[in-house]
């Protein structure tokens, strides 16, 4: 990746051909089984309380998928720089096809929750070993592209998952969901063995000890933080966020005096540094956008009278624009990754005002459209964003910054629900609430993301600015 690159357009077949087509397509299955199952249950959960109950418990079937999906993302990149990609990736297929095996087999509501906690631990470890897998099996030419595809994927996934939960719920069982995505990820480890064979760990990197009180501290705050964007009022929340917040800085504390075995990459969210920039970048516009997608179903049905499937594909818009984007914009060349990061960071940023307009005052079809513009300004930065932060890091950390990437992705949106279910309360927002509270909140929640999408641009200018080679520390 040292390598000089060529600034030239990059064309669909360079990427999807014999030498690289087997390693692009297991890459997507990984991001297929991830972010397909991550929305697979909320079809499902309707018939999965009638038949064994534990209606009070449904919100932990999203929750505790989250809190996996981090750890494991967390510790990916130590994982694949010590022992290659082949072993941990393997690990994390078999791991996701055990937890959707124990969900299936459940016969109360937390047995499904322990499956769901292994399905996040496998899925995160496959989504954040897929950004890795970018990074270290295509010539850095090529990483846009892959990044594109996987957009591509993403947003697929935000119309199929569902509709693979309903149609077993419809013509099937819950457990078959369940079932059929175990038996994907058992073919998939089966598939990685022959596929990476060629992947070998680093032989000049000492055995490593993993790093479980570290893991034990990003697990508790993301736990409180969950919890508080669960149970919800302003007092609680404020207290559960706050200890929660503290124990992710005690994480990043503990694990900036490391050295060999980091989970992050040194000094990740310094915004004096490039690096740094990018996983602030990362952090602070994945709050931004999770308060309109977690409330903006809601506020549809209650405000426009619409049906909530109409509410739920009105949002899935922002991943139709994220896909079409990123597919459209993943040839352009290198020489132009920072005029499209930062772009595209100004489109996400000029949708939110849109939003505190169209939400409470309509026409339905306009929040699609402002749905459809963050999207695209999704699509048109984060394909780019692994292959700059590549080009700008030392070799040592290609590992730690792909998977850091995603887990923080994840974290900046526990913090974001968090954030989003304290506004909501204190503004009013209850069943009882009448709709001009109601409309309040609609136009409250995207302001309110505003400071977030501002540190955010500052993070996007320090890490666009510099023009120069790899990092060299």
């Amino acid at each position: 990746m040292d390598q000089p690159q060529p600034t030239g357009t990059v064309r669909w077949r360079e990427i999807l051909n014999r030498q690289y087509g087997l390693a692009l397509a297991l890459v997507c299955l990984g991001i297929w089984l991830h972010a397909a199952d991550s929305l697979l249950v909320a079809t499902m959960v309707p018939q999965i309380v009638a038949e064994i109950g534990g209606a009070e418990l449904i919100a932990w079937t999203v929750a505790l998928y989250g809190i996996g999906s981090i750890i494991a993302g967390a510790s990916s990149g130590l994982l694949t720089l010590h022992y290659g990609l082949r072993g941990p990736m393997t690990f994390a297929a078999l791991l996701f096809a055990l937890g959707c095996g124990v969900s299936a087999l459940a016969p109360e509501m937390w047995v499904v929750l322990v499956g769901r906690l292994f399905q996040g631990l496998g899925g995160g470890g496959l989504m954040a070993m897929a950004f890795v897998a970018v990074s270290s099996l295509f010539p850095r030419r090529l990483t846009a592209r892959a990044m594109g595809a996987i957009s591509t994927l993403w947003g697929v996934s935000a119309f199929i998952g569902p509709l693979v939960g309903g149609l077993f719920v419809e013509y099937g069982t819950w457990q078959g969901g369940f079932w059929f995505f175990a038996i994907q990820a058992i073919l998939m480890a089966i598939w990685i063995q022959f596929t990476l064979r060629k992947s070998k760990k680093q032989e000049d990197r000492p055995h490593i000890r993993f790093p479980f009180w570290r893991l034990s501290w990003l697990s508790l705050g993301v736990f409180l933080i969950a919890y508080g964007g669960i149970e919800v009022s302003v007092l609680q929340t404020s207290l559960f966020v706050g200890l929660g917040v503290m124990a992710l800085v005690i994480f990043l504390f503990l694990d900036g005096k490391k050295s060999e075995n980091r989970l992050l990459p040194h000094k990740p969210l310094n915004l004096l540094t490039p690096l740094g920039a990018a996983l602030v970048l990362v952090l602070a516009f994945s709050t931004t956008t999770i308060a309109i997608t977690v409330y903006g179903p809601y506020l549809i049905t209650v405000i426009h009278h619409e049906p909530p499937i109409v509410g739920g594909y009105v949002m899935a818009c922002l991943s139709i624009g994220w896909s079409i984007v990123a597919f459209l914009a993943s040839g352009v060349a290198e020489k132009h990754d920072a005029r499209m990061i930062f772009s595209g960071m100004l489109v996400i940023t000029a949708s939110l005002p849109g939003y505190a307009y169209s939400l409470p005052n309509g026409p339905v079809w306009l929040i699609g459209v402002f749905a459809a513009i963050q999207g695209g300004g999704f699509g048109m930065a984060w394909t780019f964003i692994l292959r700059r932060a590549m080009k700008l890091a030392p070799a040592n950390e290609y590992e730690r910054v792909s998977s850091a990437i995603p887990t923080l992705q994840r974290v900046g949106f526990a913090l974001g629900a968090a954030y989003a279910g304290i506004l909501a309360n204190a503004a009013g927002l209850s069943e009882q609430a009448d709709i001009s509270t109601i409309q309040v909140v609609a136009w409250l929640l995207p302001l309110a993301s505003l400071p977030a999408a501002a540190i955010g641009l500052v993070a996007t200018y320090q890490f666009t600015r510099r023009r120069s080679g790899p990092a060299t520390s």
